[in-house]
């Protein structure tokens, strides 16, 4: 088949679900096993400076916006180059012992896109971590950081 007329995305099967019927019929399971869906973050009663009580929030807001990041290199896969550049900035400015993340970021980016799609987007402990100090800086614009950051402060 030509590069042209492929369709991305999983192939398609006879009774395969929408993403939107997946994460319906995922939520309905979590509801059902008595878990309440959070609307708003509370800050916790023992916080003295006011900070909400775990990271579970803005973990969740950084897996958001590398799926939206993922979305933009997928169809412009040179804005890649970006995370590569700024990794290289941060090692060159870096004096003495380099943080373990700019080495496991190296390798990372050192894989084919699809790899390094599925770790932007996996929810493994290791890949929560690695979001937190993320080479894809400035790929997204302000008005795209802004739509994320409001859909979390609803």
């Amino acid at each position: 088949m030509s590069e042209r007329g492929r369709k991305r995305g999983r192939p398609k099967i006879a009774n395969a679900k929408t993403a939107a019927e997946r994460m319906r019929a995922y939520r309905k399971r979590k509801r059902d096993a008595g878990l309440v869906n959070v609307r708003q973050w509370k800050l916790s009663g023992d916080s003295p400076d006011g900070r909400f009580s775990d990271h579970r929030f803005l973990d969740a807001r950084s897996l958001a916006m590398h799926c939206k990041i993922v979305q933009k290199i997928d169809h412009d896969p040179s804005l890649l180059e970006k995370a590569h550049s700024n990794l290289s900035r941060w090692s060159a400015k870096t004096v003495g012992t380099k943080p373990r993340f700019l080495k496991e970021w190296q390798e990372i980016l050192d894989k084919p896109w699809p790899a390094i799609a599925g770790m932007m987007t996996s929810m493994s402990e290791d890949a929560t971590r690695l979001r937190s100090s993320s080479p894809f800086a400035g790929i997204l614009d302000a008005k795209e950081r802004e739509q994320i950051y409001a859909a979390f402060r609803a």
